[in-house]
């Protein structure tokens, strides 16, 4: 069911008191459940290692993890304690440690971050008094915490950082520390191998997603072609025809700073694979196995999906024609929350949530495809996106720039979908994501498109 205090584009507010008061009750369930979820994974993900895991740097590109959790608490502390309930700072003198904007990624190892231990105990003494702010809230009077913005915010936050993590967990070497199940296995996707997104207008972001973050917003009115885009992301097997066929040694299919940044890193296959034989072999969280072909490739950066693209006779597609392909409903002109409807996300719909630690194989999850019959929109991977990030017509900051305003520009590329490894909270159809075109290390594919005619 959709959660009943959530809205969409077409909704109408109530008028009623007793439905305002079960609107503001459902919130704060949903923030007391969001945090909770959120700290649970936190735990997992910082108590599945020993103390050296937690202080060492993995890779220049991500913090140490103790990093990452200390940070968690610091920004719970700012936004919670401080700005919704004005309580004096517990901690003020390590705000500056764990400003992400003071100390670049690579330089924090040799910060003085507070050890594994303290961390978690600073941590969970934010987390206590937050949820004593929760209680005491109302969720009405400033921008924070209409319908209790600031906490899913901080919900969001720290998923992200989740996610974050589970990226350097990736990256770290040594044996397996985590585990799930795989998702289910499902018949070979023998689908149509694309879809035709009649042109016209649609809504793109939104004004009433009550938990949406600065970029999304506001809702406003896109034009958009006809095009087609793939039914299913690009495959492991789809993706080593391109390596087979030499794509990785032709810089015809590359953008230009590609080309040279492929070459200069003697980058030749996706991140962790390798070939051995006539065969590839990936790893994975600690494990080397048999490259899967059925599954949507991961750890490609926006060049080498660029590349793909090129090669197929494709493009990538722009980040409006994502989000028409995910949200338009051509039966009734709405914009929904999901591919799926507007009803919150379910097993049954989408691979998020850390639930599995790998994409489920392409094809799978037809209860979450869109009305035109597009699959795996949501999770599985983020999907590279031809568009630079960029405001929508109306953006306003909130609740501070750093969120997003300074990145936007040409330099960064659009993501969109989530991934395996990211929780419902920080995930939805307008949920927009943003990286450098070289990163790799991020659970990141994509899907391609071309133009097409009514």
């Amino acid at each position: 069911m959709t959660d009943p205090a959530l809205d969409t584009e077409t909704d109408t507010d109530t008028d009623t008191d007793t439905d305002t008061e079960i609107g503001i009750e459902a919130f704060r369930e949903r923030a007391l459940t969001s945090l909770t979820t959120a700290r649970e994974r936190t735990t997992l993900l910082t108590s599945c290692v020993e103390e050296p895991d937690l202080t060492a740097q993995h890779s220049p590109l991500m913090s140490p993890l103790v990093w990452d959790l200390a940070h968690i608490g610091n920004q719970e502390e700012l936004w919670l304690l401080r700005a919704v309930a004005g309580q004096e700072a517990i901690r003020p003198e390590i705000d500056n440690l764990y400003d992400a904007f003071e100390h670049p990624r690579a330089e924090r190892p040799s910060l003085p971050l507070l050890p594994p231990a303290e961390a978690r105990r600073y941590a969970a003494e934010v987390r206590g008094r937050a949820l004593d702010v929760l209680d005491g809230t109302a969720f009405h009077g400033t921008r924070l915490t209409e319908a209790g913005f600031a906490f899913g915010m901080i919900a969001q936050h720290e998923q992200q950082h989740d996610e974050t993590m589970l990226i350097t967990h990736q990256l770290r070497r040594g044996p397996q520390a985590l585990h799930a199940p795989d998702p289910e296995p499902v018949p070979l996707f023998t689908g149509p191998s694309e879809v035709l997104v009649p042109g016209g207008p649609f809504t793109m972001g939104t004004s009433t997603e009550p938990w949406a973050l600065d970029n999304e917003r506001p809702a406003h009115r896109r034009e958009v072609p006809p095009f087609y885009i793939d039914t299913t992301p690009v495959t492991n097997a789809a993706y080593q025809a391109f390596i087979e066929d030499g794509g990785y040694d032709d810089p015809h299919w590359w953008a230009a700073d590609g080309w040279t940044h492929i070459r200069r890193h003697s980058i030749h296959a996706p991140a962790f694979w390798r070939r051995d034989g006539r065969q590839w072999l990936r790893r994975r969280f600690g494990v080397t196995e048999v490259v899967p072909p059925d599954e949507p490739v991961l750890h490609v950066c926006w060049y080498e999906a660029d590349a793909y693209a090129r090669w197929a006779g494709r493009r990538l597609p722009t980040e409006a024609e994502w989000e028409k392909a995910a949200r338009h409903d051509p039966a009734t002109g709405r914009s929904t929350r999901y591919p799926w409807g507007d009803a919150d996300p379910a097993p049954e719909h989408a691979n998020l949530g850390q639930r599995h630690l790998r994409p489920a194989p392409a094809g799978s999850y037809p209860a979450g495809e869109s009305p035109l019959g597009v699959r795996q929109l949501i999770g599985d991977v983020w999907e590279w996106t031809a568009s630079d990030f960029l405001p929508y017509p109306g953006f306003t900051a909130f609740p501070y720039k750093e969120y997003s305003e300074v990145f936007f520009g040409p330099e960064y590329k659009v993501l969109r979908g989530g991934s395996f490894a990211v929780d419902a909270v920080a995930c939805r159809g307008t949920f927009r994501n943003w990286d450098y075109p070289i990163r790799r290390q991020i659970f990141s594919g994509f899907r391609t498109a071309r133009s097409g005619d009514v």
